[in-house]
């Protein structure tokens, strides 16, 4: 069994910064895509920050030039570095990624269970 686990959200005025870390564990032989999700009070999940394997990354229109994604790969472990934070980036993020276990034939998708982020004055 794989688990994922975030922390680092918190609050946070509007212009500052927060790093979010996914620290996965279990049996796991082999991590595909890493991937941080957002969700806000009545709204969808949204996309936020992708990072591959080989290190390919792409972000939201909403956060580009702002989030930085990138991960330990030897620790297991996605980061998400937020600057420049607005009130619109209050939300629960979530980490999810693409993982293979040892023994395991396929790659199965896991989530965390969220941290919050809150950005007010």
């Amino acid at each position: 069994q794989v688990q994922l686990v975030e922390s680092g959200g918190g609050l946070v005025q509007p212009g500052g910064s927060l790093r979010l870390s996914c620290a996965a564990s279990g049996s796991i032989f082999s991590i595909n895509v890493m991937r941080w999700y957002r969700q806000a009070p009545g709204t969808q999940r949204e996309l936020v920050a992708t990072m591959t394997s080989g290190g390919n990354t792409n972000y939201a229109d909403s956060v580009k030039g702002r989030f930085t994604i990138s991960r330990d790969s030897a620790k297991n472990t996605v980061f998400l570095q937020m600057n420049s934070l607005k009130p619109e980036d209050t939300a629960v993020y979530y980490c999810n990624a693409d993982f293979l276990v040892y023994g395991g034939t396929h790659y199965y998708n896991y989530w965390g269970q969220g941290t919050q982020v809150t950005v007010s004055s």
